[in-house]
């Protein structure tokens, strides 16, 4: 690999949330994966989880200092929980993964091997998803949405496992926002990225710390932080319509002259108005989302909160 020696360190980075049941699993994974002549770390980062996994992860860091936590003070999300174990990651490649065992730890390598001269981020491609349906259809809008808003190459896929280069990670760490989707971030970064096939696994315990909630708010992520492409389509909209709207006008002005008796549409009037009306409020809650997020950006919102930290020397901080 360009820049990267026979002998590499690598740094695996994991968010946990709600995982206390399989990310003892993950970890033990990823120790029996990594070949003997590679150094490791193994950064996880405990998003306020409500159960007890910070204790499983405080019991692994004790019985191995290649095992670092990182616990933040309250609940950020999962790319803001990235970022704060990006922050720590000092590893030749990095190696995000999931908390939940469904992404398989021991077939990194077959991302890492493929990082080259041409390639600085490498995404696995799942041959078959094993998510229920409401996450296929999740996932599968965020791609559509990745490919218009943020310009993604036809024919890759990005998701929550992926390895890639050191200056990746170095240049997204510059990223200071609260509102951060690293998809946007690396997509922004560099072009030279590919897919691996990899085998995605059945969901061991639990579910999904993914709702409908934090869904459209990661979706916002995407579209207000990394892309101006939905106010263009709203001016377009405004001025189509009104193209539409001018018109409608000349066309009820010149029936209404040649045939005086015409009787002017009531239902047609309320339907015009309401179509118009309700493109107007969406357009304004999009520009206020604009807004609001570039307030909150200015008063210096914390991206996250660390409040302890455990096999890392430099302790916490906020970012």
């Amino acid at each position: 690999m360009d820049g990267i020696g026979e002998k590499m360190k690598l740094s695996f980075v994991i968010p946990c949330y709600r995982s206390e049941k399989t990310i003892e699993n993950v970890i033990r994974e990823i120790r029996e994966t990594v070949k003997k002549d590679d150094t490791y770390e193994i950064i996880c980062v405990n998003d306020c989880s409500p159960d007890g996994v910070f204790d499983i992860l405080k019991k692994s860091a004790d019985n191995d200092r290649n095992i670092k936590v990182v616990s933040l003070a309250k609940n950020f999300g999962q790319h803001n929980a990235l970022m704060a174990g990006y922050h720590y990651a000092s590893g030749d490649v990095i190696i995000s993964l999931d908390d939940d065992g469904q992404t398989p730890a021991d077939e990194c390598y077959s991302l890492i091997d493929a990082l080259d001269e041409e390639c600085d981020v490498v995404y696995a491609r799942y041959r078959e998803r094993k998510h229920n349906l409401f996450r296929k259809l999740g996932s599968s809008f965020a791609g559509l949405m990745g490919k218009v808003m943020m310009g993604i190459p036809k024919g890759i896929e990005g998701n929550s496992y992926f390895a890639c280069k050191r200056y990746i990670i170095d240049e997204i760490r510059r990223y200071k926002n609260p509102y951060t989707f690293v998809g946007g971030l690396i997509f922004r970064t560099t072009k030279k990225i590919r897919n691996i096939d990899v085998t995605h696994r059945e969901r061991a315990e639990g579910k999904s710390g993914y709702s409908l909630h934090k869904l459209v708010a990661l979706w916002l992520n995407g579209f207000t932080a990394f892309s101006v492409k939905p106010l263009r389509f709203a001016s377009t909209t405004g001025f189509v319509c009104a193209g539409f709207g001018f018109v409608y006008g000349i066309i009820t002005v010149v029936r209404k002259l040649c045939d005086p008796d015409i009787a002017i549409g009531y239902s047609s009037l309320m339907a015009v108005i309401l179509l118009i009306g309700g493109l107007l409020m969406v357009m304004m809650g999009l520009v206020g989302e604009y807004i609001g997020r570039i307030y909150i950006s200015l008063n210096n919102s914390p991206q996250y909160v660390i409040r302890e930290t455990l096999n890392i020397d430099d302790g916490g901080e906020n970012v």
